[in-house]
C-alpha cells in the first residue's frame, strides 16, 4: 500500500501478500528450470497465474524481483536452519539440529535453487547490504559460533568460513543424494555430522 491516510483492510493485505509470495515462488521455480537468461516477466506471470501488469504492483522491474527473491529465499533458509534451536541448548546439540534442518530442507525440495546449487549465482543487493541482512537473519548461527570460539571450542576463524566447512556440507551432500550420486544411511549420516563438527573444533 502507500502512505495515504487510510488503513488497508486485513483481507486485502492478505491477498496482496499471497500474490507476492506466489510470484516469488513462480520465479524461483522458473529460474531452477530455465536459468536467469531464460526468465521473462511474461513467463513469471503465467506460472503465477496473474496478469503481467500485476507483477509491477509488487516489483519495480526484473532486477527488483530477483533481489527480493534472494532476500525471500535467505529468510526462508534462516527460518529453517533455526527451527527448534534455542540458545540454551548445548552448542553441539544446536549444531546437530541446524545441520539436520538444512539436510531435510534440501531433501524435501523446499528450495529449488538451493537443490540445484544456483542460489549463490542469484543477483542480490550490494555486498554491504547483503552482509547486514545475513547477520540479522542468521543471528542464531552467529551466536553459536561466537560462543564456541569464546570458550575455546571452535577454531578462531571467520564465521562464514566456519559455516562453509561445517553446516554447508549438509546441503552439498543432500544435493548429491537427490541427484543419485550417493546414498547415506542413518549411521553414515551421524558420522558425516560428526566429521563436519570435527572440521571446526580445536583438537
Amino acid at each position: 500500500m502507500n502512505d495515504r491516510s487510510f488503513i488497508a483492510h486485513p483481507n486485502i493485505i492478505t491477498i496482496m501478500n499471497e500474490k507476492r509470495i506466489r510470484i516469488l515462488a513462480a520465479t524461483e521455480k522458473l529460474l531452477a528450470e530455465f536459468g536467469f537468461h531464460g526468465l521473462s516477466m511474461q513467463m513469471v506471470a503465467k506460472e503465477a497465474n496473474v496478469a503481467a501488469g500485476t507483477i509491477y504492483r509488487y516489483f519495480n522491474d526484473k532486477d527488483d524481483l530477483l533481489n527480493q527473491l534472494h532476500d525471500h529465499i535467505l529468510s526462508y533458509i534462516a527460518a529453517q536452519i533455526s527451527h527448534g534451536v534455542v540458545d540454551t541448548m548445548p552448542i553441539k546439540q544446536r549444531y546437530r539440529t541446524m545441520w539436520l534442518n538444512l539436510w531435510h530442507m534440501t531433501l524435501n525440495g523446499d528450495a529449488p535453487l538451493i537443490i540445484r546449487g544456483q542460489f549463490q549465482n542469484l543477483p542480490c543487493r550490494s555486498r554491504q547490504e547483503q552482509k547486514h541482512l545475513s547477520q540479522k537473519l542468521f543471528s542464531s548461527v552467529a551466536t553459536m559460533f561466537n560462543e564456541g570460539k569464546a570458550c575455546g571450542l571452535f577454531k578462531n576463524i571467520d564465521n562464514e568460513v566456519l559455516s562453509i566447512l561445517s553446516l554447508e556440507t549438509s546441503c552439498n551432500l543432500a544435493r548429491r543424494q537427490i541427484n543419485g550420486g550417493l546414498q547415506i544411511n542413518d549411521d553414515e549420516l551421524e558420522a558425516v555430522i560428526n566429521a563436519s563438527w570435527d572440521a571446526i573444533i580445536l583438537h
